[in-house]
């Protein structure tokens, strides 16, 4: 005889089969009792929970290579067909059915050891996940330098190096005569920090933006007056 219950789709269930033979019946006797509680099932309005948890499937005789219909039943299911079985042999097998399906049910619940197949893939899942969290991650990083590096603008540092600069240049330009048409020391540094600003799109010289210091500072040794 094959075991009372066994484990179907996740579901601990038993069979027409098993029941027909561990309760000395014909199989299409228990088919017939299958079909007359599915009736009384559909009349009370529980057609769902009769689909539910009787499971019509096939089967192949081996003898004669032929199909035919059984139901894998859950224990509730179990429990309608057999209560009408009533012999005090029915009633110890009855006990041994419920037994059976409460171990499966515990085993099932249990935490079961992975295969070494089973890790390998439980591995690889968790290394491609902690990948595209680390991609993820490498990604927002670098949105957020972008970011800081297009919006921020000169530290307090970057500024007065910046501010020395052109003191310089304005310095040396002047003390070597090239004035362009500029009059005055005063011209010159109003038109250098004017195009300054012009050229790198910022309303004071302090809000240029980090990104460009060096460009910044190239530009003003590079000034002279138009």
């Amino acid at each position: 005889m094959n075991e009372l219950v066994f484990i179907q789709d996740n579901q601990v269930v038993t069979d027409s089969l098993t029941v027909a033979e561990v309760f000395n019946k014909s199989h299409n006797h228990v088919l017939r009792d299958i079909a007359t509680q599915l009736e009384k099932l559909s009349a009370a309005g529980e057609e769902e929970w009769g689909m539910t948890n009787f499971g019509q499937t096939r089967y192949q005789n081996t003898q004669n290579n032929q199909w035919y219909t059984k139901y894998n039943l859950t224990e509730d299911a179990f429990a309608i067909i057999a209560m009408s079985y009533v012999t005090p042999e029915a009633m110890k097998m009855k006990i041994k059915f419920l037994d059976e399906f409460k171990k499966m049910k515990k085993a099932l619940e249990q935490p079961h050891p992975l295969s070494e197949r089973d890790r390998l893939i439980a591995s690889m899942k968790l290394t491609i996940e902690s990948a595209e969290k680390l991609e993820g991650i490498e990604e927002d990083v670098a949105n957020l330098r972008t970011r800081f590096d297009n919006e921020l603008t000169l530290n307090h540092g970057q500024a007065t190096s910046l501010n020395h600069a052109v003191k310089k240049r304005v310095e040396k330009l002047w003390n070597s005569g090239w004035t362009g048409v500029l009059e005055s020391k005063s011209q010159m540094y109003s038109n250098l920090y004017s195009q300054l600003k012009r050229a790198f799109h910022a309303p004071t010289y302090r809000e240029i933006k980090r990104i460009d210091f060096d460009e910044a500072m190239n530009w003003v040794n590079a000034w002279r007056p138009l």
